[in-house]
């Protein structure tokens, strides 16, 4: 492996702040939303707060299939931008918007028509079924525009416009916190609308943010779509396109899910275990922006080199990628340490709930090296050259093998103590380290993935 320019090769370290900063700051702000919906809604009342919680499980879904759809755009766009092709990215652009808008309208004719199936299969009691229907029959049309506004984004990332894209994204998460409030609690002379004020904020942020991608689209330097490109059906390009995309939407359903039985396991362990579980997450969540933004960063930047035909160059970039993933790692460790008295003093939990706090947070520290390297070397590095399946099989192994199962014996069949089981829901992360850097020294994922014939 090779370091050496990673201090002193500005050109490179330009590049990746560039790529990193905007990445990091819109999943700062998408995590905030949903921090602002919870505390908002929990402001009216519990059910509000809790039917919202369980009705965005179906957009969760959504999303899931969305970020598979994107990742293509990312792996394949990032590549061709490398290689200077426009022609195919503008293809890719419309292959992700058609597969988009068939994703969006399922889901739209889902939540509008059939609101009440879909809660049932999330909640048996009337009071939470009725306000989840009321939540989707709004929300429902924001299911249509998401996925086309996240094409844009992707595109525009891609494409040397990773600031736009930051910026339109971080101004609908503002106006949607905003018109929140004053939706939800009746400001400035609007009626208290509670959920239904919830989803209609979502629906004007999502439109704003929708019209704020098509104006910057239609700007110089700025890939365009065209209606040729969606109705078109490039069938060597849709195959490529599904060949590194269909990976990414089992590795996110694996991974969605396993996180999901994580949440219930630390449930069923008691309140104590769930309130310190929820907060541990909180702190999670805000430290993944960072390695978040630098795997997104590491995916284009390596990948327009792979593009551009430059396999050495890109493979150095990968090395540096993988130290940075370590230092992000350590770097996340030595945070969450350091606010460990913050939290426990600002926080009304039981003493009980406490000490799982400082506890959880011990683990999770180690847990984020894990979480951090695997982040970017997985999701970035690998990705960049379409190796995709590799996130699949380490899921299947690691968490669904092994970190799941003994989690759940813990709980239900040895009764482990509670830290003992939180560590074993962070067991995946760190248990594929080895795993990684064996499969990262093959550089399999080392390769141009753009074809001659395409343009």
């Amino acid at each position: 492996m090779r370091f050496r320019g990673l201090l002193s090769d500005q050109d490179f370290n330009r590049k990746l702040l560039l790529l990193t900063l905007p990445i990091s700051l819109q999943n700062l702000m998408l995590a905030l939303v949903a921090a602002a919906d919870a505390l908002m809604l929990g402001k009216v009342d519990q059910n509000s707060m809790a039917a919202v919680s369980l009705a965005t499980q179906i957009q969760f879904v959504q999303n899931m299939i969305i970020w598979a759809i994107v990742g293509g755009v990312g792996i394949l766009g990032a590549q061709y931008w490398g290689k200077k092709d426009k022609v195919v990215l503008g293809k890719i652009f419309g292959i992700s918007i058609r597969e988009s808008l068939l994703v969006s309208v399922a889901f739209f004719i889902g939540c509008y028509f059939f609101p009440q199936v879909l809660m049932r299969l999330f909640a048996h009691d009337a009071t939470l079924v009725s306000m989840g229907v009321e939540y989707l029959r709004v929300a429902s049309w924001s299911y249509l525009l998401t996925g086309i506004s996240q094409c844009y984004l992707a595109v525009m990332k891609v494409s040397d416009h990773a600031s736009r894209s930051a910026w339109i994204s971080s101004g609908a998460v503002i106006l949607n916190i905003v018109l929140n409030a004053i939706f939800i609690f009746g400001l400035f002379g609007c009626p208290a609308m509670g959920v239904r004020g919830a989803a209609l904020a979502t629906v004007c942020a999502r439109v704003i943010e929708l019209g704020w991608c098509v104006f910057s689209s239609l700007q110089k330097n700025y890939i365009q779509l065209r209606l040729k490109t969606i109705v078109t059906f490039d069938r060597l390009l849709v195959t490529d396109f599904w060949h590194y995309s269909l990976p990414i939407l089992g590795a996110g359903m694996l991974w969605g899910i396993g996180f999901t039985s994580y949440t219930a396991l630390m449930g069923h362990l008691g309140p104590d275990a769930a309130a310190a579980n929820s907060v541990a997450a909180v702190v999670r969540d805000l430290m993944c922006c960072l390695c978040n933004g630098f795997g997104g960063a590491a995916g284009i930047l390596i990948g327009n080199e792979l593009g551009a035909g430059n396999l050495e160059r890109g493979r150095e970039y990968g090395d540096r990628l993988l130290l940075i993933g370590f230092l992000t790692g350590f770097a996340c460790t030595l945070v969450i340490l350091a606010v460990i008295p913050l939290f426990t003093h600002f926080l009304k939990l039981t003493s009980q709930a406490q000490g799982y706090v400082v506890g959880m947070f011990i683990i999770l520290s180690i847990y984020m090296i894990g979480r951090s390297f695997c982040t970017i070397v997985i999701n970035g590095v690998f990705y960049a050259g379409g190796d995709t399946f590799f996130d699949v099989y380490s899921l299947i192994v690691c968490m669904w093998g092994i970190a799941l199962p003994c989690a759940f014996l813990g709980t239900f069949y040895f009764h482990w103590p509670v830290l003992l089981v939180y560590a074993c829901t962070c067991l995946d992360e760190v248990g594929k380290i080895p795993w990684v850097v064996l499969h990262f020294l093959r550089y399999q994922w080392v390769k141009n993935l753009t074809r001659e014939n395409n343009a």
